[in-house]
């Protein structure tokens, strides 16, 4: 299944705003690097223009610039912003004029605290002092979290583990942290063959998981529903069907727009467990939000064929519903992996098989 790719901690990238008086605005774009040298990602550059007061606020993305094309003309003060919130920078008498052609907004804060030894307040050298901290912090975290991926590349997942838990111990507040930590304590359990031991590192995933989920901030929902997916999964894997299940319908309600894909994977676990009418539901969800997944289509036909009764003279009788989810998976993949098979399920059944290719046809009809 699906991961998402979550080895980097990241900040959210900045919106272009399109102005509406076009003629009056203009475009300010610049970089913005840290006390340490370092774009200083995550911050926030405020302008406040004089004689209006009209305010602009431009974040920092990670590779330290800000850009907006909609900037009324006028004389803005400029203040930086940290992370937190904190002021650690201004200057004035910023000018902006009508185009493209302003002066670039190029501020670097260690420069800047060169020039000016001795004259910040004591405020802003500990707001600076704390960036450097975090700055110093993040870049350690993230060549953990580089470490950590070439060892699980490499199948050293004990390795991984080793290393992630290092950074889990220096930072508890990323949930990248513990997503990672919980997939590899996953692969490291599934290369283990005693039962018990297998057991006990699936727990540890999970219990790495929900740490993730806890700190995971609604405003990512396509994370939220990539950790319970994983959770899903190890959980099956541990044969805890129903809390499987239970972690898929959670990732559903988390990330809607892939709601399809869980819901199918919950219908796949359901499916070998035993448990076809479940699944069925699993994959009637999938096909409810995402109408356009043919293997939920073919997987449900197969469920619903391994309910099927044969009569006296040896025909099939299958449940309803049966033929128009294999037609259905034929509609949406013609060629697909699975058409071969449903096209044999059909003529088993002596059904129709009917595509857009063409009028409906006997499905005992041989193939050319």
């Amino acid at each position: 299944m699906k991961k998402l790719n979550m080895w980097l901690i990241s900040a959210a990238l900045m919106a272009l705003l399109v102005p509406a008086a076009w003629a009056q605005m203009g475009t300010v774009k610049g970089t913005v690097k840290g006390i340490d040298g370092k774009p200083y990602v995550g911050a926030t550059i405020q302008m406040v223009e004089k004689s209006s007061g009209r305010k602009i606020d431009m974040k920092v993305d990670k590779n330290g610039n800000i850009f907006n094309l909609g900037v009324g003309i006028g004389t803005y003060n400029v203040a930086v912003l940290a992370p937190d919130g904190k002021q650690v920078y201004t200057f004035n008498n910023y000018p902006v004029q009508s185009g493209n052609d302003n002066p670039p907004l190029d501020i670097d804060l260690q420069k800047e605290a060169q020039h000016q030894q001795g004259q910040l307040s004591e405020e802003q050298k500990q707001a600076q002092e704390k960036q450097n901290a975090e700055h110093a912090k993040i870049g350690k975290l993230n060549d953990m979290l580089k470490q950590a991926k070439a060892a699980s590349d490499a199948g050293n997942y004990d390795e991984a583990k080793n290393i992630l838990q290092q950074a889990v111990a220096v930072d508890q507040t990323h949930e990248v942290l513990f997503f990672n930590l919980g997939e590899a304590d996953r692969n490291a359990a599934l290369k283990n063959t005693d039962p018990a031991a297998k057991k006990s590192g699936l727990q540890e995933a999970v219990d790495n998981y929900k740490k993730a989920l806890a700190i995971t901030p609604a405003t990512k929902p396509d994370i939220m529903g990539a950790i319970n997916n994983q959770m899903g999964d190890a959980y099956a894997k541990m044969g805890d069907i129903d809390d499987s299940a239970k972690a898929y319908d959670a990732a559903a309600t988390a990330d809607p727009t892939n709601a399809g894909k869980y819901y199918f994977n919950e219908g796949a676990v359901l499916t070998n467990s035993g448990k076809p009418d479940a699944a069925n539901t699993a994959f009637d969800k999938a096909i409810q939000a995402d109408p356009n997944r043919a293997d939920a289509y073919y997987q449900k036909g197969l469920n619903l064929l391994n309910k099927a009764t044969t009569k006296p003279d040896g025909s099939i009788v299958a449940p309803e519903g049966t033929a128009e989810a294999f037609n259905k998976y034929l509609e949406l993949a013609p060629t697909g992996p699975y058409a071969d098979s449903a096209k044999q399920m059909l003529a088993a059944m002596g059904g129709k098989i009917e595509t857009s290719f063409g009028k409906s046809k006997s499905a005992s009809t041989k193939k050319k």
